[in-house]
């Protein structure tokens, strides 16, 4: 099941062309690397499928849908790039950081119950950070805290989620691990992973499809065949 289809989709900014004519489709259960050099409009992209910008000329379906019409935005989890630019003092829990993404789900008048909790404690345990539900955010490392923005956009059950170059300014070996746990959160359950990032051993050793922009998309396909392309012997 095709999760977002884009056709035909362009965007400029001030009259300078970034995306130039993308036919593009994530499927359900993909692990999609976007990758390209600065510039090449692989957060544009991502903002386009998320509605938060508009193509002109072109069409984008999320879940069947165009973006302005799609209200079930539960089923969609999206970490910026430098979502882990905290100020240290900050005064919120891990946990309370997780359960905000709750807020919209719940009645007005409704109290937060144990229903919540057990979700934000599930969500931090897939991430592996259940044991700093108490901790304050703004004290964690900069991987810790990635974790549990991560954990914060799996507490509403997504299907698909995005990531906008998560792991920026943290270290190789966290990094590792990182993308370990996303490997495993897309195999064991089945959640579709959109991965905007430079990083092409990471490509290498997770995902199963990749998208290459640089205005126009240069590739899009299996892992596989990317690294038998021309393309990917580019970026050596």
């Amino acid at each position: 099941m095709d999760l977002v289809v884009l056709r035909g989709v362009s965007f400029s900014y001030d009259g300078t062309p970034v995306l130039v004519d993308i036919d593009l489709t994530i499927a359900e259960g993909d692990f999609l690397a976007i990758i390209g050099p600065n510039g090449s409009g692989k957060t544009t992209l991502v903002k386009i499928i998320l509605g938060l910008l508009r193509p002109s000329p072109g069409t984008v379906e999320i879940f069947g849908c165009r973006p302005a019409e799609f209200s079930d935005w539960q089923k969609v989890g999206y970490v910026p790039q430098k979502a882990t630019h905290i100020d240290p003092f900050f005064p919120a829990s891990v946990e309370e950081v997780v359960g905000m993404a709750l807020q919209s789900r719940r009645k007005p008048a409704s109290p937060a119950g144990g229903d919540t909790k057990a979700l934000v404690r599930r969500a931090l345990e897939a991430v592996g950070m259940a044991e700093f539900a108490k901790a304050p955010i703004g004290r964690l490392s900069g991987g810790q805290q990635q974790r549990v923005f991560i954990a914060r956009a799996l507490v509403t059950s997504p299907r698909i989620l995005f990531l906008d170059e998560p792991t920026t300014g943290v270290d190789a070996g966290t990094q590792a691990s990182f993308y370990d746990m996303l490997d495993l959160l897309n195999k064991s359950k089945s959640l579709t992973i959109v991965l905007v990032t430079h990083d092409i051993g990471i490509v290498n050793k997770h995902v199963n499809r990749v998208a290459c922009l640089n205005q126009r998309l240069i590739y899009h396909g299996d892992h596989e065949d990317f690294c038998r392309s021309d393309t990917f012997r580019f970026f050596l």
